[in-house]
């Protein structure tokens, strides 16, 4: 359930690559809790839109507000550092480490403290990396399997559990069943239905729809770098979103307003 503390916002975000406007005045609100699907054509935005928020890319002009405060991050780091954590379509895995490394992976556990001959807790990290599978009910049978044996569903599972375990304000999933199958696509959406479960706010960049309305509570709408509709998922259906993404919609409350 939804809070009515705002957890994100952004005003008149604005991303320009020279002269081609791929984020116009993106003005956004995420409450505590809540889970917002991001949706639109292929470039209309939503990549865009994410690689501001987490500081990827740094923006043109605009405010981006996180957890009550101004926030301009300067890289991913630094968003993650502040409770953003992000699975990108890319997952940023490493192939030849094995799942609790990847989990640490840029925040090892250290038991030893020597510089760059440290010793790792190894098992703090085994530890806190089953307490993770477990929170998100991800199954890997194998933990130290290295991920390059690893099918694409247990890789995206591992960078969306990483995601979840240390998560503290924010998931941000960018395309997460792009590459699946049917049952490593379940099994996903049931990640991202526990962590509904436990309160965590979520941003979702999907193509899909019957995904998108079976998971979320709003839908904003991107379309040629602008936010075209801003829609509560339970009040429209895919027809509705199909019209904004395509423009007819928008035509059509444009013409409607002139009339």
């Amino acid at each position: 359930m939804a809070s009515n503390k705002i957890i994100l916002k952004t005003e008149g975000l604005t991303k320009h690559y020279g002269g081609v406007h791929a984020l116009e005045d993106a003005n956004f609100e995420l409450r505590d809790g809540e889970h917002i699907a991001v949706v639109g054509d292929n470039g209309a935005g939503k990549s865009t839109f994410v690689r501001q928020i987490t500081g990827v890319e740094q923006r043109t002009r605009g405010k981006v507000w996180f957890d009550g405060e101004e926030v301009n991050f300067n890289g991913p780091i630094e968003a993650r550092e502040a409770g953003i954590e992000t699975v990108f379509q890319n997952l940023a895995l490493a192939d030849d480490l094995d799942v609790p490394s990847n989990l640490f992976l840029g925040r090892e556990k250290i038991l030893v403290n020597l510089g760059p001959f440290s010793i790792l807790d190894r098992r703090g990290m085994l530890e806190a990396t089953e307490a993770g599978l477990k929170r998100t009910a991800v199954k890997i049978p194998n933990l130290s399997s290295t991920i390059r044996h690893m099918s694409g569903g247990q890789r995206q599972c591992v960078a969306i559990a990483r995601s979840a375990t240390f998560a503290s304000k924010l998931i941000i999933m960018d395309e997460p069943t792009a590459a699946l199958g049917v049952q490593e696509t379940a099994q996903v959406e049931n990640i991202i239905r526990s962590l509904k479960a436990q309160g965590v706010p979520l941003i979702l960049v999907s193509h899909n729809l019957r995904q998108v309305f079976d998971l979320v509570d709003r839908i904003v709408v991107f379309r040629r770098g602008r936010i075209a509709a801003n829609l509560n998922a339970s009040e429209v259906d895919g027809n509705d979103v199909v019209a904004y993404i395509t423009g007819v919609k928008g035509a059509e409350d444009e013409s409607m307003a002139v009339a």
